[in-house]
């Protein structure tokens, strides 16, 4: 196998823990269509995948109605929610100990770029990275693998020399349809057995244990 090069890493639910902006949102868009979300635990399901296939496949929008969701999703997120937010312990200690170790880091996101790098600013980890890349806010390019495929282009990187790292089955579904290696984190929103049945080359616990899976591998 070739040395890894590139490291890929998901935003929600594998840098930080969205769940209090992303469940506050959803609720929001819920209400507006007079459905009550009583238990915002039901509403972690919205963290990883993209917003207007959740709203299709949890709440049987039409296509048209689930980019009504997410659009009145984003009245409340793009000033409240996408700061209701904590990143995870031990992250900024793994970023920053991959970039002494040679890595170049991308961010691949299904979430919108534009409030990706919002974020990454507000919690101080734009300077990990060489690129940050997600979907448009016109709900184009919200697919993982599409996202994976930008970030790729975007860093001119060697897809034999790349790894994808997220919490949820559509990670490692898009880093196969790429054909970049894989890493479920079990931290986050997603668990083993999703995390297996989707292919992963490897699972981690910790970011600690992430972090030594990783540079064995550089």
């Amino acid at each position: 196998m070739s040395r890894l090069k590139y490291i890929f890493f998901d935003l929600d639910g594998t840098l930080t823990n969205p769940s209090e902006g992303i469940t506050n949102s959803v609720a929001y868009a819920l209400k507006y269509y007079n459905i009550a979300a009583e238990d915002k635990m039901e509403l972690y399901k919205f963290i990883g995948p993209p917003l207007a296939q959740s709203f299709s496949d949890f709440y049987g929008f039409s296509a048209e109605k689930s980019i009504e969701a997410v659009e009145k999703y984003r009245e409340y997120f793009a000033d409240r929610g996408i700061f209701e937010n904590v990143v995870y312990q031990g992250v900024p200690e793994l970023l920053s100990s991959l970039k002494a170790a040679g890595f170049s880091l991308a961010m691949a996101t299904s979430k919108p770029e534009v409030f990706a790098k919002r974020i990454a600013d507000k919690f101080g980890l734009t300077q990990y990275f060489d690129f940050i890349g997600g979907s448009l806010l016109d709900n184009s390019r919200t697919d993982k693998g599409e996202v994976i495929e930008y970030v790729l282009t975007s860093l001119g990187a060697d897809r034999e020399k790349t790894v994808m790292v997220g919490d949820r089955c559509h990670d490692i579904l898009g880093a196969k349809k790429s054909g970049v290696l894989s890493t479920g984190v079990l931290y986050g929103f997603g668990n083993r057995e999703e995390l297996q049945k989707a292919g992963a080359d490897f699972i981690v616990s910790t970011p600690s244990e992430l972090q030594n899976l990783l540079i064995t591998l550089n």
